[in-house]
């Protein structure tokens, strides 16, 4: 098929999916959106080519637009042409759902080509059947091995009774493991589960779960006796047979090069939630070690000596020796740390980040003696590890016995790893900016220190580790504007200054002039003012809550303020007001359905989670109150590093920064109000600076066009 070809091809399937669509009303947006990706992908070069062409649409589509009829029929009509897949990347559970319970049997139904799609998940959300059956059928030294080392990872629960979901009590956490694993046993066995922990009625403990979990560091994979019946290598089976996987913007991330997915030369790619991208690239290529959890290392020695013993082999370095050593210098480099931090703070909850990135001399000195030792014991395992599989293909009778073996040895190696990546990080003195902090919290009971890097320029790592890999993709959200503007979304995911790269905005079909408003409620006090403006805002707030006729949503931006709301209400406003983290998220929000449609009054109060992400059209939500503009915490160490590094060029991260972050919060947060062409809602913000700086006018610029009024003291006026 020529290249005009496959583009009509595309929207044709386009216009098949909304012919097909009931009650579809025509939304020129949407066909918008469909023809610029059917138009921008169909001739992008896939595979193996000299000089190959490659596109990124990147596409705001506000809501109510249906961007994912839009951007599914025509990816997956190009793909099917092309004989290629598409891999569709969500950034929340919810839209994954969408897809794969809504949005991709409703395409499956219309198109002329069938095709299959499948749901991508990580490793550690299937079981380990090896795993599972040591526990179960051999409660033994190998079983006793496998699973030695966890209880840092997963500290003991305290003792008392336990209870299920359904009823089942426990006092002792070991008798609740060994029901469950012999529950879960007895259902793969039957085939009435399949392996998948979200498939099971009642989720595990994390601490239990983690216990049985298929892991990359403990697998052997085709060595492994349980190899064909693996649950994760026959979802994987599954993957590889379609045409249409739905995954995650960590697991894209986290399986690059590893095979995982698809090539991303080779296929066609889609990030819906696109915003997401820049906070999860630099929460994969950040870094953290303990400093203060140290058991670990007393075991891995012994675990290396006698996994090796076993095998009849020699390991070629001392590592208890190395294990040694390298305990003695994180205790040294503990010991610095406490120093700093108790010397910058009174208390144990706090963070210490080094200025520009520099360590201090005294410090790397223990580093570095880290990094080696760590590095060696590193290879020892590894090279263990590779003659375990070695014996596993060679000798298949001792494939079981090999694979109890390469798990002890896989329970160590994260913790190793990190000590390895972290280290690597600290001891960097290039010019690549990187944030680097130590954090001390008493969370668990005790005192615990970390030692943490993160690289601060978003751009730079999806620029060198995702961008280079991608020939066609589409790249979309309902905030990708900030201010009015694309720049700040194309410079944080390293798109900027691309001739591969266009942007289109489409255009609610929301009529938000005649559906809502927006109302800036002044309060006296200043917002840098916090206890005052907080006093005055809750206040207000209040006043406001008792006119609430059915929904109502509240967004606060921080726990403390939250608190402060929810200690001033009086009896009558508590029976009204439900309050996130009280309950599960999907009870809450099954409470509120049901009291708003049994008339009564309703009003949920949520921190930002809520502020992105929930559907309550209607009479759910008639109105999103605002307690302040959502700035960024001040003090989180990789903010604090990026404007250190902008101010040290000469710039202004405020301005750069700073403001168009918190316009994309803000449009998320004002995106809860009106969620349909029947909608009529309104927007309540307690925070004058939207009005009175130039900077909220900046943001107020990014919003969708409400009719905006001025509340002073009760009058409200229009702007």
């Amino acid at each position: 098929m020529s290249e005009p070809d496959l583009a009509a091809a595309a929207m044709a399937a386009f216009d098949q999916v909304v012919a097909a669509t009931p009650g579809f009303r025509a939304r020129a947006g949407q066909r918008e959106m469909a023809q610029r990706i059917a138009s921008s992908l169909h001739d992008v070069s896939l595979g193996d080519q000299p000089e190959p062409h490659s596109f990124v649409a990147v596409i705001q589509a506000g809501t109510g637009v249906g961007k994912s009829a839009a951007y599914l029929s025509t990816t997956v009509a190009l793909a099917l042409a092309r004989k290629t897949r598409v891999v569709v990347s969500t950034a929340t559970v919810a839209l994954q759902e969408q897809l794969m319970t809504k949005d991709l049997p409703a395409l499956a139904a219309v198109l002329d080509t069938p095709f299959v799609y499948a749901l991508a998940k990580g490793r550690g959300r299937y079981v380990c059947k090896l795993k599972l059956e040591r526990l179960v059928g051999h409660v033994g030294e190998d079983a006793a091995e496998l699973f030695e080392g966890d209880d840092e990872a997963n500290p003991p629960q305290s003792p008392g009774t336990f209870q299920s979901n359904r009823g089942a009590v426990w006092q002792d956490p070991m008798e609740r493991r060994i029901v469950l694993y012999e529950t879960l046993a007895s259902a793969l066995a039957s085939g009435k589960w399949n392996g998948d922990r979200d498939s099971l009625a009642e989720q595990p403990e994390p601490r239990d779960w983690s216990t049985v979990a298929a892991e990359r560091h403990t697998c052997t994979a085709r060595h492994c006796p349980r190899f064909s019946s693996c649950s994760y290598y026959q979802a994987r089976m599954q993957l590889a047979q379609a045409q249409v996987i739905v995954a995650n913007h960590d697991l894209v991330l986290a399986s690059l090069g590893m095979k995982a997915l698809p090539d991303l030369d080779n296929c066609l790619v889609v990030f819906d939630e696109g915003h997401h991208l820049p906070a999860v690239a630099l929460d994969q290529f950040s870094s953290a070690m303990d400093l203060s959890g140290l058991r670990w290392l007393d075991k891995l020695p012994k675990i290396l000596a006698e996994v090796a013993d076993k095998m009849g082999l020699t390991l070629a370095q001392d590592v208890t020796t190395l294990a040694q050593q390298l305990k003695t210098a994180l205790l040294e480099a503990g010991r610095l740390a406490m120093e700093l931090v108790r010397g910058a703070s009174s208390g144990y909850d706090t963070v210490y980040r080094f200025k520009d990135g520099v360590v201090p001399d005294a410090m790397l000195e223990p580093f570095k003696q880290i990094h080696d030792q760590a590095a060696a014991l590193s290879d020892a395992l590894e090279a263990l590890g590779a003659e375990l599989k070695l014996r596993a293909k060679e000798d298949p009778s001792q494939a079981a016995h090999c694979s109890v073996q390469y798990a002890r040895l896989g329970q160590m190696a994260p913790k190793l790893n990190s000590v390895v990546a972290t280290s690597v990080q600290w001891l960097n003195s290039d010019e690549t900016p990187l944030a680097k902090w130590l954090k001390s919290d008493t969370g668990s009971g005790l005192v615990s220190l970390s030692a943490h890097a993160c690289p601060i320029v978003p751009g730079d790592l999806l620029r060198r580790h995702l961008w280079s890999q991608v020939r066609g993709a589409v790249v979309t959200s309902a905030s990708l504007t900030t201010c009015g503007s694309f720049d700040f979304f194309l410079g944080e995911t390293g798109l900027a200054d691309s001739p591969q790269v266009s942007t289109l905005a489409v255009e609610s079909p929301f009529d938000y002039r005649t559906q809502g408003q927006l109302i800036v409620a002044d309060t006296a006090a200043d917002p840098k003012q916090v206890d005052l403006y907080t006093t005055q805002m809750v206040a207000a707030l209040l006043l406001d809550l008792r006119e609430v006729p059915h929904g109502a949503l509240v967004l606060f931006t921080s726990r403390v303020q939250m608190q402060a709301a929810v200690s001033a209400l009086d009896p009558s406003l508590q029976e009204r007001v439900l309050v996130q983290g009280q309950m599960a998220r999907a009870r809450l929000l099954g409470i509120h359905q049901a009291r708003v449609e049994s008339g009564f009054a309703s009003v949920i109060f949520g921190l930002q989670s809520f502020g992105e992400g929930l559907d309550l059209p209607g009479q759910l939500c008639e109105t999103v109150f605002i307690a302040k503009l959502p700035f960024g915490s001040p003090s989180d160490p990789v903010d604090e590093a990026r404007a250190e590094w902008l101010k040290r060029a000469g710039r202004d991260p405020f301005s750069e920064l700073v403001v168009p972050a918190t316009g994309i919060k803000l449009l998320q947060w004002t995106g809860r109000a009106i969620r349909s062409e029947t909608d009529q809602a309104r927007v309540v913000c307690y925070d004058k600076r939207l009005l009175s700086m130039a900077y909220g006018r900046r943001m107020l610029q990014g919003l969708p066009p409400y009719a905006v009024s001025r509340r002073v003291a009760g009058a409200v006026s229009a702007f």
